[in-house]
C-alpha cells in the first residue's frame, strides 16, 4: 500500500502546533514553535513578518523544510541535516498484546531519559519532551533505563515515533524493534498513522525501519537557524 499523501505530513510542525499539540506551543503573531523546554522546533516561517515574529521566540531553533529555506538577513543558518520521512505501511501488522518488559515512562523518569539520550544522541530531547506523548522504556536491573522510544510530532490523523535509542551495552538484542512496534501499535489503536524521521546518512536505522515496514514518503531537511541577537523574549500561550 502506498504511503499517505496527506498534506499534514508535508508540514507536520505547523500541523502539530496548530492542532493536537497547541498547548505546548509558544507564539508571536503567526510564528509558532514548541516551548523551548519541550523542543527546539519552529514551524517554517512563511513571510518576512513571520520571520520577524519568530526572532522573538528563541535563539537557535530547528526548522523542518521540504525545500530551500530562504533565511532573511540577520539570521544565521548554522546547520542543515538532510533527512527522510517514513510512514508505516497500513498492511504491516503491529503487536496486539502488550510486551511485559516495556514500562510506561513518566515525570519521575525524566532524569534517566535525559541520561540515556546523553549516552546515545538520538536527536533533540529536552526536559519536557516527554510531554509530547507516550514514551516506553526498558530497564536493566544493574544499568537502569537502557532503551526507549516515544511520540513527538502529533498531527491530525498521524503521530511521529521519535527518541528511539538503546544503550551501547545492550545493543543487538532487538530492543529498538520491540519499542518501535509497541509505540506504533499505540498510535494505531487511536486510529492514526505512525511515521518517523531519520537522518539521511543513518543507513543502519533506515534499514531497520524498512525491515519493520516503514516506507519512504519524503526527503525533508532539518535546518538549525540562529535568530538576530536583538530579539526579545518569547510570549507564551
Amino acid at each position: 500500500m502506498d504511503a499517505p499523501t496527506t498534506t499534514v505530513l508535508d508540514d507536520p510542525l505547523r500541523a502539530a502546533l496548530d492542532g493536537p499539540q497547541a498547548h505546548l506551543a509558544v507564539r508571536r503573531g503567526d510564528a509558532v514553535r514548541y516551548h523551548p523546554d519541550v523542543g527546539p522546533f519552529l514551524a517554517p516561517p512563511r513571510s518576512p513578518q513571520e520571520w520577524q515574529d519568530a526572532a522573538t521566540l528563541g535563539d537557535v531553533m530547528v526548522v523542518r523544510t521540504s525545500g530551500p529555506l530562504d533565511v532573511p538577513a540577520g539570521w544565521t543558518l548554522e546547520r542543515e541535516l538532510p533527512g527522510v520521512q517514513m510512514v508505516l505501511d497500513d498492511a504491516v501488522p503491529t503487536p496486539t498484546a502488550p510486551d511485559p518488559q516495556l514500562v510506561l515512562l513518566d515525570d519521575t523518569d525524566v532524569d534517566a531519559m535525559l541520561a540515556l539520550v546523553g549516552r546515545t544522541k538520538p536527536g533533540p530531547f529536552a526536559r519536557r519532551t516527554r510531554e509530547l506523548g507516550v514514551y516506553l522504556g526498558i530497564r536493566d536491573d544493574l544499568l537502569g533505563l537502557v532503551a526507549m522510544a516515544g511520540e513527538r510530532m502529533h498531527v491530525p490523523g498521524a503521530c511521529e515515533i521519535s527518541a528511539v535509542c538503546t544503550d551501547p551495552a545492550v545493543r543487538g538484542q532487538g530492543l529498538a524493534t520491540r519499542l518501535i512496534l509497541a509505540v506504533a501499535a499505540g498510535i494505531r489503536a487511536r486510529g492514526e498513522t505512525p511515521f518517523l524521521h531519520a537522518s539521511a546518512d543513518n543507513t543502519t536505522a533506515i534499514w531497520l525501519y524498512e525491515q519493520l515496514g516503514f516506507r519512504l514518503r519524503a526527503r525533508p531537511s532539518f535546518v538549525a537557524v540562529r535568530a538576530p541577537s536583538h530579539a526579545t523574549s518569547p510570549e507564551e500561550t
